[in-house]
């Protein structure tokens, strides 16, 4: 299997008052601009489709299956992480991945929990759907950048070995 000429993401914000027009999804907007950003610093062409839905599980679990269908590459969600009445993003995402990946979510809590305790509490996880990676992100414009910056410089290789790709020079 060769590796995509574009890398295809979908952004999904969960968040109930963002999706009646209440405010502003400035999170959703900040992942696009990160991903953007980053590719278009290694000239990889990529296609985002953005979505803002209300706090429904099964209307997340509906877009999930879709994307996976329709074989993205990229999901990332935005929101519904925390420890909050609302907040069952990772609850809803878990038991559709095929495999976990929790060293990177893991690596985030700390790194940035060591300077701000309250992002231990962040309940995010990252895996594999079929041939799709999935990362579940709190809402905040803040959070996003950081997880950003961990995440985005693994896509590449993670796409490669979910394609069974070599990327190893032993």
């Amino acid at each position: 299997m060769s590796f995509p000429d574009r890398i295809r993401f979908a952004v999904v914000t969960l968040s109930d008052r963002a999706s009646r027009g209440e405010y502003e999804d400035l999170s959703g907007p900040a992942i696009t601009a990160l991903i953007n950003e980053y590719f278009a610093a290694r000239s990889f062409p990529v296609d985002i489709e953005n979505i803002i839905i209300p706090d429904d599980p099964k209307r997340l679990s509906a877009l999930i299956l879709s994307y996976r269908e329709r074989n993205l590459e990229v999901i990332f969600t935005t929101g519904g992480t925390g420890l909050g009445p609302r907040d069952f993003t990772p609850d809803v995402v878990k038991p559709l991945l095929d495999k976990e990946i929790p060293g990177v979510m893991e690596m985030i809590r700390v790194k940035y929990g060591m300077e701000k305790p309250a992002a231990l509490v962040s309940r995010s996880i990252a895996g594999v759907t079929a041939k799709t990676l999935v990362y579940c992100l709190p809402g905040s414009r803040k959070a996003v950048a950081e997880y950003c910056n961990e995440i985005l410089p693994t896509i590449i290789h993670s796409i490669k070995m979910i394609l069974g790709i070599d990327d190893h020079n032993c």
